[in-house]
Order: structure tokens, then C-alpha cells, then sequence
């Protein structure tokens, strides 16, 4: 350990711009065992994980670091796999810049920070190659819970369940499981053969999984409310945050989640995407990752120019810097401090859209008496969303807060026998944090439950 002066900082190798920006594929080659415990080794093991604070899910890091760099992988998977429901996933799509990577004492001193997330996704990946296994071995108790949604918070919450012998049923009203996991986040970033990989897992440990079954409208609430113990909803927050513009539900105007979802869902289908910016010019608003998504997949899509418009600075932008440097590399133009004021349209065609001018006084977004048209064929935004409809959950009457957000308590709603997590409680947030809610759910519906954790 200790061996930050030996070995320079060295991450998972992209896939060359020219190469990658013509196909969906992960960019991101993984990193051989040698150079993982090169990178492993160069942990400075501190008294005070930093790392370990810096994750919500309180991985064990320094530990498993530790595992790796005495190539002792078989505790390393145990270890890493005991705190987190999918640490090979997380691996990929976690922001650990702003995470546990973000706290490393040797990017606070040196601007080097210990490769977490590649190890971490290395560590999972090659245990499933060595044939380790996850356990759910726990002897089974007479406890049935039924999850809604297959999101990341539901599929965390079925794997914690699972590992204390409660028998789990998934309703989910897509065709695929995964939620987010699989229609939110593009190929390139996360190949959807692991996201399955995890599902078929616990489908084969047990859990079962009822697909295009929505609730309220397949299967009734008061029929899960009588047939299981426990109901944990985690269902998300996918419901488009709409600014009021004139035409902005033109034909050509998309929210960012039915853009990715409609392109995903053609990839699956191995056919056109019916929302196709090949040699069309497309804007997309916003600076998180979902726009990064989106810019990205244009670009893949061919667009003859891709540009995004946020209201403030590049260094404001809340989404992870590895993502934009990755759009930059990618060719995405990038224009700052520009709000939407109207969509121009010409024979029903969006030909450009108008932004005001922004500039910040402190942390305060001032709005500008100046403009700048944008042309555009296609505007995509990607402004954040809100909980879905319930009306399911509405009928029994699930409290809400003012935003639309389900009210939880130690993740109990206030109805009995119903437990919520994830983004249909805190708004729009991290899958690592939706992953961290299942988890922690878990603990406060065995308890409920009567059974020992």
C-alpha cells in the first residue's frame, strides 16, 4: 500500500473519440487485474476514510482496496458486495469525482486521486469470471413483500430481502426491468447485459418478476395490500418539468427520459429510433448528466451539430466533470450563462429557440436584458423531473409534500404496510442514493416484520 509515489494515477482506458462516437457501446475498457492492483496499492490506507464518508452507501473502501492490492479478490467481492446491491454498476455510472473519489487525501494534496470507481467495478466483474457467488443463503422466512418499481431502489431493496430469506415479488410496468438502470442511462456508459445480469440473479435466487404489470391499472393496490406483508414503492421520479414555453410540446421538442427511453428501446429492438437527429442541428438545456446523455446519444444518432445551453457556469454545472469532458471530446458544443425564453417556429418546424443572457451576482442567477437566437431543428430538455401520477397511491391516500413527493418516515409511508425509497421521496437524485434507500428500507421493514437482521 502506500505506493502513490510508485505508480501515477491511471484509470479505465477510453475507446478513441473517432471510434466511439459511431456505436453505443461503453466507452470505458476495464482495467486488467496487474493494473488494478497497481492502483489498489497506491491507497494511503488513512485513518480517516475519507472515501468511506464520501459514499452514501459507506462502502468499506479502504478495505477492499486493500483486498486488491494483496490480491486477495475472493474477500475484496465479499466485502465490496456486502454494503452495495450492484457494486459493478456503480462502479461505472457513480460521479466519484463528486463522491468518494472527490474526498481521496490524495486529490485534496496531490490531484491524484485512487482510481475507486474502476477498482471497484473491476473487483465485481472479475469475481463473476472466477465463478464467486453472491449469498442468499439465508433460511427462508414466512414474509412476502411486494416492490413497485424495478428501478434501482427496488432492485436494492429485493436484493437486501432476498439475503435475509424474504420472498420478493417485482411489479413493473415496462418490458424490461431496471428502470432507470436500463432505460435512463445510455448503452455507452452502461451496457445493459449487466444491468439483466443482476435481475436474472435474483430471479434465479427466487424473486419474482411480473412485467408490463402496472399497478392500479394490471393489478390492484388493495389485491397487493392483501396478498403480502409489506409493499416498498420505488418507483422514481421520471414525470418531465415542463417551463411553460410556447411550442414547447412541438412535435420536435422532447423531454430528455422519452428521448433516451425512445432511442434505448430501438436498440433493443434493433431498428430506427422514431426520434432521429441524424444531419439535424439539436440543442439540449441543462448541465447534468441526463443532458450529457442526451448530447451524447445525438451524437451518435449523427447529428450534424450538437449544442448545449445552461443558465450558468461550467464550473455550476451539477453533473459529473468525466461526463462533459467526455461530450467535449465527443464534439458537443457547450454554451453558458443562456436561459429559454421562446421557441421559434416556422410551418410548424422549430427553426431556433431565443435564450436570455444570465450572469451571477454571488450565487444569485441575475437575468439579462439580452438575447441570443439559437438555431435548432430539434431542442431537447433536460431540466430535471418530478414523481409520477399515483393515483393508485392517491385513492388510499399516501402522503404527499407540497412538490409531490411521497413523505416517508425511517421510509415508512403513512399508510401501514407501505415503505417507500429512493426518488419518489427525494426528488430527482443519484442511483447510488436510491440504492442506499433500499438498502436502509430493508432494515426498518424486517424490523416491522418481525425478523432478525
Amino acid at each position: 500500500m502506500q505506493k502513490f509515489l510508485e505508480f501515477d494515477r491511471r484509470d479505465r482506458k477510453k475507446r478513441g473519440r473517432k471510434e466511439r462516437i459511431y456505436d453505443f457501446s461503453e466507452i470505458y475498457k476495464d482495467l486488467s487485474p496487474k493494473q488494478s492492483v497497481k492502483q489498489a496499492s497506491r491507497c494511503v490506507q488513512c485513518g480517516i476514510p475519507y472515501c468511506a464518508f464520501g459514499c452514501p452507501l459507506g462502502n468499506f473502501i479502504p478495505h477492499w482496496l486493500k483486498n486488491v492490492a494483496d490480491t486477495d479478490l475472493k474477500t475484496a467481492f465479499k466485502i465490496s458486495n456486502e454494503t452495495s446491491p450492484f457494486p459493478e454498476i456503480m462502479g461505472k455510472i457513480c460521479p466519484h469525482d463528486k463522491l468518494c473519489e472527490g474526498v481521496c487525501t490524495l486529490e485534496v494534496d496531490l490531484d491524484s486521486a485512487v482510481s475507486i470507481g474502476s477498482i471497484e467495478q473491476y473487483i465485481t466483474e472479475e469475481g463473476f469470471k472466477e465463478g464467486f457467488s453472491l449469498n442468499y443463503n439465508a433460511p427462508k422466512v414466512d414474509k412476502k413483500v411486494a416492490i413497485i418499481g424495478s428501478g434501482p431502489a427496488g432492485l436494492s431493496t429485493a436484493t437486501f430481502l432476498m439475503r435475509h430469506g424474504v420472498s420478493v415479488s417485482i411489479y413493473e410496468k415496462e418490458d424490461r426491468a431496471g428502470g432507470l438502470l436500463t432505460y435512463g442511462i445510455p448503452n455507452f456508459k452502461l451496457d445493459k447485459t449487466t444491468v439483466q445480469r443482476r435481475v436474472s440473479m435474483l430471479q434465479e435466487n427466487g424473486m419474482e418478476l411480473h412485467l408490463n404489470s402496472e399497478v392500479g391499472k394490471d393489478i390492484s393496490m388493495d389485491d397487493l395490500l392483501k396478498d403480502y406483508d409489506a409493499i416498498f414503492i420505488g418507483i422514481g421520479a421520471s414525470k418531465p418539468i415542463y417551463l411553460g414555453l410556447e411550442n414547447e410540446k412541438n412535435e420536435n421538442c422532447f423531454q430528455s427520459m422519452d428521448f433516451l427511453t425512445t432511442v434505448q428501446k430501438a436498440q433493443f429492438n434493433n431498428e430506427k429510433s422514431s426520434i432521429d437527429s441524424k444531419n439535424k442541428t439539436v440543442v439540449v438545456i441543462g448541465g447534468g448528466d441526463t443532458a450529457m446523455d442526451c448530447v451524447r446519444t445525438a451524437t451518435r444518432q449523427k447529428a450534424n451539430l450538437v449544442r448545449c445551453l445552461y443558465r450558468r457556469g461550467e464550473d455550476d454545472m451539477p453533473g459529473s466533470k468525466k461526463e462533459f469532458d467526455n461530450a467535449v471530446e465527443e464534439g458537443v458544443n457547450f454554451s453558458f450563462f443562456l436561459s429559454p425564453k421562446s421557441i421559434n417556429v416556422q410551418n410548424g418546424k422549430i427553426t431556433s429557440i431565443t435564450m436570455t443572457k444570465t450572469k451571477l451576482d454571488g450565487s444569485k442567477l441575475v437575468y439579462l436584458d439580452e438575447e441570443e437566437i439559437i438555431e435548432a431543428d430539434i431542442i431537447i430538455f433536460a431540466l430535471g423531473f418530478k414523481v409520477e401520477d399515483t393515483p393508485f397511491l392517491d385513492k388510499i391516500g399516501v402522503d404527499k409534500d407540497e412538490r409531490g413527493r411521497f413523505k416517508a418516515n425511517n421510509y415508512k409511508s403513512s399508510k401501514d404496510k407501505i415503505y417507500l425509497g429512493g426518488d419518489c421521496v427525494r426528488g430527482a437524485d443519484l442511483v447510488v442514493r436510491a440504492a442506499l434507500d433500499g438498502r436502509e428500507a430493508t432494515k426498518t421493514i424486517l424490523k416491522e416484520l418481525g425478523v432478525e437482521s
